[in-house]
């Protein structure tokens, strides 16, 4: 079996897993954007048993409002610090838009990517459930207080005052944290009335369900809510099941969190450790597109008459950088917050047991170099040399047969169309000459599931993102943009299919020339750091093959010269 039906094989099975993800998008039922009325303008959050016991249905139903109106009716607050730039309303206190400084945005470099944005109506919010409390449709007032974290400072405060309800007094406190992208949220209730108080809290992500720029049919990844709880573990959830009222997942639980994931960022709400917690989904009406929340509630402390209690949560919301969501992962007591599983929200697809060590040792080389493309030349080096003994078995079995092709075309003349006669002597020939015909299949095999790996590796990595490695590739997550690396890949698989057997089969042959076009056809929209490394791998695998093909065929003409 010649090596490359394998990776045609393996090529066609790679374009029908692409191409039934992106039908699966397209073939999706989309939900027509309702006209805004009276009656759609609201809807309620989800209320539990457990919320309900302790909440008048009345106070529960919290209107929903878009990003776009809270931007319109409440005055908006710009929180600068190291790390981004936070749009908070104070309408409801929502957070309404997070620049990232650190991150440009995709259509244009000039300006920062934006995480919660008007335009996608993405954005985080949180009230109190409770008759007379505030939610996020309760218009705030600013208590005084800096609004840029300063050079010597570690943290920044911003306290929202809700108005006082009947001796009640709330105020919803930020905390931002010089180098971290964990936001603390914190609810102040004073009791000054003369019954107890037993509220809820509930935080929330809304979102449309339009995919992010950037998002294409090669390279297409998951957006939506996500939940984990150590029971159930990680699971995704599509829009398109929240639509339809179709959602499967553990809503009670004691632990875990729900997030709102993209390509390369995640926004996450992790209430505080072993504290009752629901998870909820919810479709909204309204609206110039479809959006849906994805949210958590729980309970606060019990508010005796003339005492303060408070009710904290932290918001994640930034890039996916794995080292920041394994510390995260971490318990409090070892300076995380509990949030176990969030590094799950790096989409590493079905292999990440391979993906997850390849993307380790290509932050332990990053460390030396420096450089995220050097990084990825030298893990392929390093790729290359661990499966040697498998390629070198693969090439010199190749060799072999390319050695023996001119004997095959002429037994295949020889025995015309007796399939049985031709397949008989083809046995015979390779038993004489030893040669195992899948000895160059087998240990592509065993390559093409840390190829997939890798791929998932370099497209899920954040780090790739806008990271250069030398003149016209300035960022490795991105089409080469003048295509050179394809092209080269191309070339590269030209001369492997030169140094191949030449397949006794024309018309398998001629597939066999096509194969190098095809193949690297697709490479024109990977992104520039995975032809990257499968460029290295391919010239490496040339001069591999080419000195294993040379000593065969010494080694052969040395045999020939002793019989004669």
């Amino acid at each position: 079996m010649d090596n490359r039906r394998l990776i045609l094989l393996f090529v066609f099975s790679f374009s029908l897993v692409m191409l039934w993800d992106a039908w699966q998008k397209y073939s999706q039922p989309k939900v027509a954007a309702p006209t805004i009325t009276a009656s759609a303008s609201s809807s309620p959050i989800p209320t539990p048993a457990a919320v309900q016991a302790a909440a008048p249905a009345s106070a529960s139903s919290v209107p929903v409002t878009s990003a776009s109106a809270s931007a319109a009716k409440g005055e908006i607050v710009k929180i600068k610090t190291d790390l981004f730039v936070a749009d908070v309303s104070t309408q409801g206190g929502d957070i309404v838009g997070l620049e990232l400084n650190n991150y440009k945005a995709i259509e244009d470099k000039t300006k920062n990517f934006s995480l919660f944005e008007t335009k996608h109506q993405y954005v985080a919010q949180s009230g109190l459930i409770g008759e007379g409390l505030p939610n996020h449709k309760t218009m705030f007032t600013v208590a005084g207080g800096h609004r840029e974290l300063a050079a010597d400072a570690t943290t920044l405060q911003l306290r929202l005052e809700a108005p006082a309800s009947g001796g009640v007094k709330v105020a919803k406190v930020y905390t931002f944290t010089r180098g971290s992208y964990l936001i603390n949220v914190t609810y102040e209730i004073d009791n000054g009335s003369q019954n107890p108080i037993a509220a809820h809290a509930y935080y929330q992500l809304q979102r449309d369900t339009v995919a992010p720029d950037g998002e294409t049919t090669m390279v297409s990844t998951f957006t939506g809510p996500a939940v984990y709880t150590e029971q159930e573990k990680f699971q995704k959830i599509d829009f398109a099941d929240i639509e339809k009222g179709k959602t499967k997942f553990n809503t009670k639980a004691d632990n875990g969190w729900i997030a709102m994931v993209q390509h390369y960022f995640v926004s996450a709400w992790v209430p505080q450790e072993k504290q009752a917690r629901e998870f909820y989904t919810r479709k909204l009406e309204g609206g110039a597109n479809p959006a849906v929340t994805a949210g958590v509630i729980v309970p606060a402390p019990l508010a005796a008459p003339g005492t303060k209690v408070s009710q904290s949560a932290s918001l994640y919301a930034g890039p996916q950088i794995q080292s920041m969501l394994d510390q995260l992962a971490k318990p409090a007591a070892e300076g995380g917050i509990g949030a176990q599983g969030l590094p799950l929200v790096v989409d590493y697809g079905w292999l990440t047991i391979v993906a997850a060590p390849i993307f380790w040792c290509l932050e332990v080389i990053h460390k030396f170099v420096g450089n995220w493309g050097w990084a990825i030349v030298l893990l392929t080096i390093g790729i290359k040399a661990l499966f040697f003994p498998l390629s070198a078995a693969s090439y010199k079995s190749m060799a072999k047969m390319k050695a023996v092709t001119p004997r095959l075309t002429a037994l295949r003349e020889r025995c015309g169309d007796d399939k049985q006669k031709l397949n008989m002597e083809m046995m015979n020939l390779y038993k004489t000459e030893k040669i195992n015909p899948l000895g160059g299949c087998l240990p592509i095999l065993v390559q093409i599931p840390v190829f997939i790996a890798l791929y998932w590796a370099l497209l899920g990595a954040v780090e790739m993102r806008d990271a250069p490695w030398i003149l016209w590739i300035k960022d490795l997550s991105s089409q080469d943009p003048f295509y050179v690396l394809p092209i080269i890949m191309m070339a590269t698989m030209l001369i492997q299919t030169k140094l191949n057997p030449t397949p006794p089969d024309p018309i398998q042959a001629k597939i066999t020339m096509f194969m190098p076009f095809i193949f690297g056809g697709m490479f024109f929209f990977f992104p520039a750091g995975l032809v990257l490394y499968w460029v290295v791998n391919n010239t490496l695998s040339i001069a591999q093959q080419w000195q294993i093909t040379r000593m065969i065929e010494r080694g052969g003409k040395a045999a020939n010269d002793a019989k004669a």
